[in-house]
């Protein structure tokens, strides 16, 4: 007994000895395993929208797939920690870099599990928005996004990714965080504008009596949040390379389509060409830490080209246009206004870190004003 509590003591004693960084192969495996995790909720979302008479218990073919995904991801990341363990490395050591917030949030997540099968033996099975409120499934969610959000944690400020990463190298935490912003969207989907058909996108903006108008221009701006704001953390710390807001908003889509048996496929196109029109709008603007205004722009503009490629999207398919000129206009100009608003929390004033234009890099060298395409300060994020 005393044998083994020193056993245990050593793997929790902190050394003090640096925490190394996986491979990025690693960190690939990681993301493609949290996808697993991710489309496995996908299902059990669609269940939960379109099966209302199946779900009679907490054991069901979702649940499997969700929980199967669980099981994967987090025996990865424990697999992570003991490999380093079995070299000698005792303690918070042993612990990739990026990794410790998703190997804490593994034990999390399998206590909120069995809260949850708790909660569906006693109280029953959610089916309307109940589902999104529910204590269990908030915990739930929680702990999930800290495990699949891993790849982003390692990949911030490892060695081997500079202020200009490649789409490979940065696609293990372009798919964390776009699973990340699906979770955020299903738990608000009660505020999700993805989720608008298109004919009746052009019925709610053609009619102002009844509170649709009203409705769907709140979802825009929540959804419009949503979505941007990820990618305005990404922009703040990296170059990001050409197909990354593509990548991020075509997976991001992924979950309300699930919800509705995707029933609204012109919308969820729209929002990708929105993407695309995030991508271009990079290749022009040159957005960064160091180029505040630049910031500003993209995060206005992009926001303005997705939302009218929405209702764009939504007028060729479901009608025509909506018969109130002033809220097809002046949708997207709203939130061109927010993106630009949230552009400006992003980034209030332009950082003067190393390698911004005039300043010098870390071996002393001053980069030309107008060379450099800073990204935001290195941040000690070890977990």
């Amino acid at each position: 007994m005393a044998l083994a509590n020193a056993g245990i003591r050593r793997l929790l004693v902190d050394t003090g000895e640096p925490r190394t960084w996986v491979s990025p192969r690693t960190d690939l495996v990681t993301a493609l395993l949290g996808v697993w995790f991710g489309i496995g909720l996908m299902i059990d979302a669609w269940a939960h929208s379109n099966l209302d008479s199946e779900l009679e218990t907490f054991f069901t073919p979702w649940h499997a797939a969700f929980y199967s995904g669980f099981a994967a991801v987090s025996g990865w990341i424990i697999w992570q920690v003991w490999r380093n363990v079995r070299t000698g490395r005792p303690g918070l050591a042993a612990v990739p870099q990026g990794y410790l917030a998703g190997l804490v949030a593994v034990p999390a997540f399998a206590a909120f599990g069995f809260a949850d099968m708790m909660w569906h033996t006693l109280l029953g099975i959610e089916t309307r928005v109940d589902i999104l409120f529910s204590p269990s499934h908030l915990g739930l969610v929680t702990s999930m996004l800290l495990i699949i959000t891993t790849p982003l944690r390692s990949a911030w400020n490892a060695p081997d990714v500079g202020a200009r990463p490649t789409l490979g190298r940065l696609l293990p935490a372009l798919i964390g965080l776009a699973f990340a912003t699906t979770l955020v969207s299903l738990f608000l989907s009660y505020g999700d504008a993805l989720q608008w058909r298109a004919p009746h996108i052009v019925e709610a903006f053609s009619i102002l009596n009844g509170g649709d108008a009203e409705r769907l221009a709140t979802t825009i701006a929540l959804t419009n949040i949503v979505l941007l704001a990820p990618v305005l953390l990404l922009v703040r710390r990296w170059r990001l390379p050409f197909g990354s807001v593509t990548i991020m908003y075509a997976l991001a889509v992924l979950m309300p389509g699930a919800q509705t048996a995707f029933e609204n496929v012109p919308i969820l196109l729209a929002v990708v060409a929105g993407g695309l029109a995030g991508d271009l709008l990079i290749l022009w603007l040159r957005p960064s830490a160091g180029r505040r205004y630049a910031f500003w722009a993209f995060a206005g503009l992009s926001s303005f080209a997705t939302w009218s490629l929405y209702l764009g999207f939504a007028s060729a398919t479901g009608g025509g246009l909506p018969d109130t000129p002033e809220l097809w206009t002046g949708a997207p100009i709203v939130a061109g206004l927010i993106g630009l608003l949230l552009g400006a929390l992003f980034l209030p004033n332009a950082t003067g870190q190393p390698g911004a234009a005039g300043q010098q890099d870390a071996a002393g060298v001053t980069s030309p004003a107008g060379q450099a395409d800073p990204v935001g300060p290195p941040v000690d994020d070890r977990a």
